[in-house]
């Protein structure tokens, strides 16, 4: 994200009427994702391994609601897409899920499975083991390591999860809207080897 605009990034909205610019805008050199309707943007450039960082709120005076960073998005797009997430969802921060039977796997103690999730398909999921969220309307920061299978999560400078046998195949990365206003600011994306 350059601060300035939205060059780089393509969208998907489940309500096709409208818009990008209708959710997705930039203002002071923040993203700014009006939550509604759900969808998500995703950047042109497909990764495998990368580290990731962002900052990122729940808009100041508002009620937070559910996010999510999107990796390795693959397959045709629809509201949540066949992918791995880590969520931004308030008091969820951290928790780590595959989608459309992206395969992910953890402490079985924290592991969660769905066979038939209304969105997520046949979803796995990895409970984050403490939250490390700052209140509402403050900004948060995330590191998000993405390594072959094994992926490794800080929020805040505390190591909140970790997940292996996550499947590996390059593909974009997004931010979800999904259900309230959230800020983002110096997301930073870069590559690892192969």
């Amino acid at each position: 994200f350059n601060g300035q605009n939205l060059d780089g990034w393509r969208y998907y909205l489940d309500d096709h009427a409208v818009g990008m610019e209708d959710v997705w805008s930039v203002r002071d050199s923040l993203l700014i994702c009006k939550g509604e309707p759900m969808g998500y943007i995703w950047t042109k450039q497909n990764y495998k391994n990368f580290h990731l960082s962002l900052e990122w709120r729940w808009a100041p005076g508002t009620e937070p609601g559910n996010n999510g960073v999107l990796m390795r998005i693959n397959g045709q797009p629809r509201p949540l897409p066949r992918c791995l997430e880590m969520q931004l969802r308030h008091q969820q921060v951290g928790d780590l899920y595959g989608f459309h039977g992206m395969n992910l796997a953890g402490d079985p103690a924290r592991m969660r499975e769905v066979k038939d999730h209304a969105l997520g398909g046949h979803l796995r999921g990895v409970r984050m083991v403490e939250t490390s969220e700052k209140e509402p309307g403050q900004w948060n920061q995330a590191e998000i390591v993405v390594d072959g299978g094994n992926i490794r999560v800080t929020v805040n400078d505390k190591l909140v999860n970790e997940a292996t046998d996550a499947e590996v195949v390059a593909g974009p990365l997004g931010l979800q809207s999904e259900g309230g206003e959230i800020h983002f600011r110096n997301i930073v994306i870069r590559k690892l080897p192969d």
